[in-house]
């Protein structure tokens, strides 16, 4: 029988582990709402260093993936994110929230260092950022842009954000 205090811990380990491996959802089906306010959170680095959201959220377009080395749809949208890293990082934040589960900061780092994963990379020990993105499941990306307000949501290793990406560093002037 499981202790109290782990079953929760245990009960999101099944659960992200089962939606990560169904196909890809469509955007808005899962997660914090296109359209919302993006929370503006700490989360912690690597290293354990509180990390404000807050000094880009608001302020610059930023990308979070939420992710786990075990996860096969993130490793499959890994090329992709390389990709729009090498186009946009000077004027967007890619951040990936590593989810934890069955992670410990020495196999994130081996992992990010093998992959050669060049955007920021924290580290969701107290679970946060999972809870207010609503993250459904690992492979989750959301996109905020530069006011804040989230752009697009996706789920699953074959989605395509650089249109979404695309709007969000260069907003559409209203019309007059």
């Amino acid at each position: 029988m499981l202790k109290p205090r782990w079953s929760g811990v245990w009960l999101m380990s099944v659960g992200l582990l089962l939606v990560s491996l169904r196909p890809a959802l469509a955007q808005e089906e899962a997660g914090i709402r296109v359209g919302a306010r993006a929370p503006v959170i700490q989360i912690n680095d690597l290293d354990g260093k509180p990390v404000d959201l807050g000094q880009w959220i608001g302020h610059k377009p930023v990308l979070l993936e939420f992710w786990a080395t075990w996860c096969p749809n993130c490793e499959e949208l890994l090329p992709r994110l390389k990709a729009a890293y090498v186009q946009w990082n000077d004027r967007v934040e890619f951040v990936g929230v590593n989810v934890t589960v069955n992670q410990t900061p020495e196999k994130v780092r081996s992992y990010v260092a093998q992959h050669a994963m060049p955007f920021r990379i924290l580290y969701d020990d107290q679970g946060a950022s999972v809870r207010a993105f609503d993250a459904p499941s690992t492979a989750f990306v959301v996109i905020v842009d530069a006011s804040g307000t989230v752009v697009y949501t996706g789920l699953g290793g074959d989605q395509t954000f650089e249109a979404a990406l695309q709007r969000a560093v260069s907003p559409a002037k209203p019309s007059r």
